[in-house]
Order: C-alpha cells, then structure tokens, then sequence
C-alpha cells in the first residue's frame, strides 16, 4: 500500500503545535489589534460617550462592562497569543464574546442586520477549539508545564 499522500494528514505534534500556535497569534492577535486595542487606549471617551453609550446588559455600569470587555479583548487577547493561561483566557474571551453576540447583536448572523455575525461566530468557534485543544507546545503554557505528566 503506498504512503504518496500520507502527509496531508499527518498528525505529527510539530504539524498540530504549529497549527495551534498560528490559530492562536491570528484569532487572538485580531481580538487584541480590533477591539482590544480601542478600548485600552480609548477607555475614557467610550466609558463617557452619550451619544453612543458602550452597552451595559447586566446593568453593573457602563464602565464596569467596558472593563470586562476590555479584560477579555485586550489581556486575555495577549495571553492567548502569548500561550499562557491560555484556556482560561480564551474562557474568559468566550464568555465575554458570547455575552455581546447574544444581548448585543441579538444573535444575527443572516441579512442586512448581520453585523458581523459569521464573524463573532469564527471567533467563538475558534476560542472554543482553543479551550478544547489547549495552546500547544509553542506557548508559554507548555514551557511551565509538568514534564512528568506527558
């Protein structure tokens, strides 16, 4: 039996880490550069916008959910990139996201009202993998694990 196209499925862990460590600096390098960014060196005008409040679904202030927000778009976007804690910052950013995609965008994901949502969806899917798979052995998370437990 020939082997010829064996490595299109190869399950080698350099292949899989690899694939990981890209999913995590792109998925993660995106939360952190498109809304991360804006809301850690732009806090204070969306925190005190009128015209265009930052939602509050929970109703714990405005700058209270902005934290949150910012927590889980900024720092935990960085430590996922980065592979450390990483599946309890892609929880974190999960959560954080679902919350907006659900109360915010109402769920869209057809038609003019969509907003993004195939968006929002890639991005949960691809945080959920993460929590599922964990970062790899190209994080930080892998660096400072038991080695005896492999």
């Amino acid at each position: 039996m020939s082997n010829k196209f064996g490595f299109l499925s190869t399950t080698k862990y350099s292949n899989v880490d690899l694939g990981l460590l890209v999913i995590r600096v792109i998925t993660a390098g995106t939360l952190v550069l498109k809304h991360g960014w804006e809301k850690a060196f732009d806090f204070h005008t969306m925190a005190t916008n009128t015209k265009l409040p930052f939602p509050d679904p929970f109703h714990l202030g405005v700058s209270t959910s902005l934290t949150i927000a910012l927590i889980a778009d900024f720092y935990c976007g960085i430590l996922v990139v980065l592979g450390l804690g990483t599946r309890f910052a892609a929880a974190f950013s999960f959560m954080s996201i679902s919350v907006a995609w659900v109360t915010v965008h109402h769920f869209s994901y057809f038609g003019a009202r969509a907003d993004h949502g195939e968006i929002i969806i890639l991005m949960l899917g691809t945080l959920a993998g993460l929590i599922a798979s964990g970062p790899g052995r190209y994080s930080i998370d892998y660096l400072l694990a038991d080695k005896k437990s492999e």
